[in-house]
């Protein structure tokens, strides 16, 4: 038995029938091309929600916050609440060897924020304007691309200096048509909730990979005197670091320790502790030496409370996790329709080739000959259908990717081509078996008899 002459018999009983074995390729062309375009629109959620975290500090970062309402069993301690303080900072620093880069923060920020930023008549809203140290910069991974933080000698004196983001430069000094031509305003003097600041520092422009190949896009167009595609928005962690301002936090805890809650004594409440670990397999034991140095210091009080993007990325996992499995779901419904098809095929064909099969048998051919015959043609069926599938679906990819958002463009990885085609071979081959038993069984004497 020469397995090519078996593929070839195969092939030329498809294109025999060109129209029906087209219609009962349908079932594997849809489970194919639905199996690609999941796998690549969860791929590219996967990869949007994994830079998004990087971007805001990693697993390592550690967030302590000021937790105003006690538990239960200390309710009745409730007049000594205190929350998260400077004290908690030196105490953390010197019993917490665990982590490092401990960093306090007053922020002000959020999407209903009323912090007004104004510069000649113009005005922006941030998302996050927060009192801090130069450690913020490690902590949230930041970067400077002009001018410089401010310092600790900075925070000692209490200076109106800032460090703003690029999405409150473009509204208070113009949107440039690249984020890199824009203007640098260094040196400028701007008002945050009427107290002046003198712009020191401005941060790079965060953007997505796929944003920027959109901007770029857009840019191209236009130069060539075409209708610019729509930009759309990009994740909202980079629009939050786009508009975020920093400024000391003694400058904070003096100007603006009315509207954010705070004194400005030595031991003045804070927002946010932020500190990190070097290694993510400390977080456990980190967490516990921070809570029992927070717990003496609060003498017992569980007036804080701890948040880490550990809970992100599990809750990424998870979604990431049940997108996959509902749309493997749909796709192996897929296959399996296409699968009955292929089999509900191929015993129709037996039926009509029974003549066929009784010769080959009177001429020496083995049950076996025959048993692989029908299986490889049912085989070589799905395989065509599965290339056709994977063909169609760049197609589809591309349609589902103009209604995913704009953070999660669908991503095709060659793991995804390879498991789809084995799945539509895996699926002929098991379709197959039932009609090759059956031809394989056939007598030759009856089936030279059978009209």
């Amino acid at each position: 038995m020469n397995l090519v002459n078996v593929i070839l018999t195969g092939l030329r009983e498809v294109w025999a029938h060109k129209f029906r074995s087209l219609l009962t390729m349908l079932g594997i062309i849809l489970g194919v091309s639905s199996l690609v375009a999941m796998s690549a629109l969860v791929k590219g959620m996967e990869v949007g929600m994994k830079s998004a975290l990087a971007e805001m500090g990693g697993l390592e970062k550690i967030r302590v916050e000021s937790q105003l309402e006690l538990p239960l069993h200390q309710r009745h301690l409730q007049d000594r609440v205190r929350g998260v303080t400077m004290k908690d900072v030196t105490a953390l620093r010197a019993g917490a060897p665990l982590v490092h880069t401990v960093t306090p923060s007053v922020d002000v920020g959020g999407w209903g924020s009323r912090t007004v930023v104004e510069y000649r008549g113009k005005r922006a809203r941030p998302y996050l304007f927060s009192g801090t140290w130069p450690e913020a910069l490690e902590i949230n991974e930041h970067e400077i691309a002009h001018g410089r933080m401010f310092n600790h000698y900075d925070d000692e004196l209490a200076r109106n200096v800032c460090v703003i983001g690029t999405g409150i430069r473009d509204e208070l000094f113009g949107e440039p048509d690249t984020p890199e031509d824009g203007v640098v305003p260094i040196g400028e003097s701007i008002t945050i909730n009427g107290q002046p600041f003198v712009v020191i520092g401005m941060f790079r422009h965060y953007e997505s990979e796929e944003y920027r190949k959109r901007r770029q896009a857009r840019l191209a167009a236009i130069a060539r005197g075409e209708q610019p595609p729509s930009m759309g928005r990009d994740h909202f962690v980079y629009r939050l670091k786009n508009r975020t301002i920093y400024i000391p936090l003694s400058a904070m805890l003096l100007n603006f320790r009315t509207g954010s809650g705070v004194n400005a004594a030595a031991d003045a409440q804070l927002s946010t502790l932020y500190m990190k670990i070097p290694d993510i397999a400390l977080l456990e034991p980190a967490l516990q030496q921070v809570r029992n140095v927070l717990m003496v210091n609060h003498a017992g009080l569980e007036d804080f409370s701890f948040r880490t993007d550990e809970d992100w990325a599990n809750e990424i996992s998870t979604t990431i996790r049940n997108y996959r499995m509902s749309g493997s779901i749909i796709a192996a419904i897929c296959l399996i329709v296409g699968g009955i098809g292929i089999a509900n095929i191929m015993l129709a064909s037996i039926s009509e080739r029974v003549r066929e099969i009784g010769i080959r048998k009177s001429v020496g051919a083995t049950t076996l000959d025959v048993f692989v015959q029908i299986l490889v043609e049912s085989v070589v069926l799905t395989m065509l259908g599965g290339l056709a599938g994977l063909a169609v679906s760049f197609g589809l990819v591309v349609i589902v990717g103009n209604f995913s958002p704009e953070e999660s463009v669908p991503m095709v990885t060659m793991g995804a081509l390879l498991i789809a085609f084995g799945a539509s071979a895996l699926v002929g081959l098991i379709a197959g078996i039932v009609p090759a038993i059956k031809a394989s069984k056939l007598h030759p004497i009856q089936a030279l008899k059978y009209d």
